[in-house]
């Protein structure tokens, strides 16, 4: 089964299991993925995908755009050559090109600058708000989240992939979690405190969303 869009072919991958909706999405690999329970048919199938043409030409150029920022490298929002060079006894930013001698060094080089820009940004974005506890910074990679906040441990995590992004972008995930000291869900309330720190938090979250 396959997705046809501007003379573009998408194969239409299904999977079948026990749900009871029926969801479609889009991955890198600009496959269709549609989930759906075993019963039901083909043809329905086909018309859900009709019915959903323009979500899913959405999807497809999101996953691109995603796929294109995975590989390219980033750091703090510019974009950079990365060029491999054994001579190199440590990282060189020269420019739009970062030299490097092997995978771990540029690696080790990456955790160490979030480190840095993430503790200072903390700082700043803490200070914006009052009456919350300042809290253990954890960085790690993540696949699905930018960040979390565990508010009993007085803790927040952040997604080390964040340091790709500009730090307009990192601000808005910190605030984010910061907030959820605040309230602990998504209410009303909590991205009314969200637009209290961060006004311009939709542009930073279609921004992550997108890439």
């Amino acid at each position: 089964m396959k997705f046809i869009n501007n003379d573009e072919e998408y194969e239409i991958i299904i999977e079948r299991k026990n749900n009871k909706n029926t969801y479609i999405r889009v991955k890198t690999d600009l496959k269709i993925y549609v989930t759906t329970n075993y019963l039901t048919r083909d043809k329905e199938i086909i018309k859900l995908i009709e019915d959903n043409r323009n979500s899913i030409i959405k999807m497809i150029n999101q996953a691109k755009r995603k796929s294109n920022k995975e590989n390219s490298f980033y750091l703090l929002g510019k974009e950079y050559d990365l060029i491999k060079c054994n001579i190199m006894k440590s990282i060189l930013i020269d420019e739009d090109k970062i030299y490097y001698k092997t995978e771990s060094s540029l690696n080790s080089f990456l955790r160490k600058k979030a480190e840095e820009v993430f503790k200072e940004r903390l700082d700043i974005c803490y200070s914006k708000i009052d009456n919350i506890p300042y809290p253990k910074l954890i960085i790690k990679k993540m696949t699905r989240k930018w960040g979390y906040c565990n508010k009993k441990e007085k803790l927040i995590c952040l997604n080390l992939n964040l340091i790709r992004y500009d730090i307009d972008e990192i601000d808005y995930v910190i605030i984010h979690e910061l907030c959820h000291f605040l309230h602990f869900d998504h209410s009303k309330e909590f991205w009314e405190s969200v637009s209290k720190y961060k006004p311009d938090y939709k542009l930073n979250r279609k921004v992550l969303n997108e890439e």
